[in-house]
């Protein structure tokens, strides 16, 4: 495994702005549950939207390391500016630059740098860990798709303009095509945010329920991957190892930044006439937190450098899988002793170290829960190929989504 270096001149950029911009409205934009737009339109003027693009379409070129780099140091402030930064560069939109037309990259670029935070729509009721397992249908009609289903758990839902839809298409005699990547637009009838939820952490950005009701999208809006729709959806889930770097990282940057506190706490607390920093058992939690996040960040920048098998252009999936179990199960426990060392006062609103308590649970769990991603680890080692959906395609009834 390689240990790349970092932009160091980017990372101390990213460090200013979130220090200035960002760490005084978190507690704000947590307590409100309000969308920070204020910061978006921020983070547009500064380039930390857009940055992965290629100069052609007015990014950077930015590699994921890059990425990354930034998002670590927006995390240690706020959770939700950094899931912000995370989707401004990976995952829906680095797709679109990767499989899209001449026409979907220049719609989705104008967006994405003027603060779009773009939806990956993929998770629904009935159809989580085991994606190949959805419902929602894309029929085509002419020269258009009809989309009809729900998606739940949408991160963005109200507020994201690009939304990549993942629907089973079927042609017009009925036939089952396979899954495919359909783009739309907020506010294009047929797409309804139908729900919002209302979640322990990260609260100031929607996780919510899509309902699409004989949606129609154009079919120069379908993404194609190079084999069709035989071979799309595997290269269009490829996107989801860059996402998940990103969510590990989001992770990592909250654990730095509870750590960063607890050191300031345990050098200035005084209990019996010294610093608790001074005791021997308390150093050592400082030192186990450390360790763990230092062995999370160079998983997380390993992964992050990486290219999958074939040619991919995104992170190995395997390295990306365990960076993202290590660094999320590793940011928990670092949170949590960082609360531990503030006692009572941790617990309370008064620190930042509740809120990241509560942010930091989520990254077990999206992006791919620490229990599928160990099956796909597991997989890689033993040289299996993964599980596959009981239900094949062939045998999904016309009327399942009905």
């Amino acid at each position: 495994m390689t240990i790349p270096a970092i932009n160091e001149s980017l990372r101390a950029r990213a460090e200013a702005f979130a220090r200035e911009h960002v760490a005084p409205r978190a507690a704000a934009i947590d307590a409100a549950r309000e969308y920070p737009w204020d910061i978006v339109e921020k983070l547009a003027q500064a380039g930390f939207m857009g940055m992965s693009m290629p100069a052609e379409w007015g990014g950077q070129g930015a590699s994921f390391l890059d990425v990354a780099v930034v998002v670590e140091e927006m995390a240690k402030a706020c959770t939700v500016t950094a899931r912000i930064v995370v989707e401004g560069n990976m995952g829906a939109i680095s797709t679109i630059m990767a499989y899209g037309s001449e026409a979907q990259k220049a719609w989705a670029s104008k967006l994405v740098l003027a603060g779009d935070k773009p939806a990956i729509c993929i998770t629904e009721p009935d159809a989580g860990s085991d994606a190949t397992g959805m419902t929602t249908r894309a029929e085509k009609r002419g020269d258009r798709w009809i989309i009809n289903g729900v998606k739940h758990w949408i991160t963005g839902a109200s507020v994201s303009r690009v939304h990549l839809i993942f629907a089973r298409a079927f042609d017009e005699q009925g036939r089952d095509l396979g899954i495919g990547g359909f783009l739309a637009e907020r506010g294009q009838k047929g797409l309804e945010m139908t729900r919002r939820e209302t979640t322990m952490g990260l609260c100031g950005m929607p996780e919510g329920e899509l309902t699409f009701t004989d949606l129609e999208v154009a079919d120069e809006m379908l993404i194609r991957p190079p084999g069709g729709f035989a071979r799309g959806f595997a290269q269009l889930i490829n996107a989801y190892n860059s996402q998940r770097v990103g969510a590990g990282t989001v992770a990592m940057g909250i654990a730095a930044g509870a750590l960063d506190h607890a050191i300031e706490w345990v050098k200035g607390r005084e209990q019996f006439g010294r610093p608790i920093g001074e005791f021997q058992g308390l150093q050592w939690m400082i030192a186990d937190m450390r360790t763990q996040l230092t062995a999370s960040r160079l998983m997380l920048h390993a992964a992050a450098a990486s290219r999958g098998p074939n040619g991919s252009l995104f992170p190995d999936p395997d390295l990306a899988a365990q960076a993202k179990i290590f660094a999320s199960e590793a940011a928990i426990r670092i949170v949590n002793d960082s609360l531990q060392l503030f006692g009572a006062r941790g617990y309370g609103r008064e620190f930042p170290l509740e809120r990241m308590a509560r942010d930091v649970r989520m990254f077990t769990i999206g992006g791919g829960t620490a229990q599928v991603l160990r099956t796909l680890v597991a997989s890689k080692a033993l040289g299996w190929k993964l599980p596959q959906t009981r239900v094949q395609p062939a045998q999904l009834p016309r009327q399942a989504a009905e």
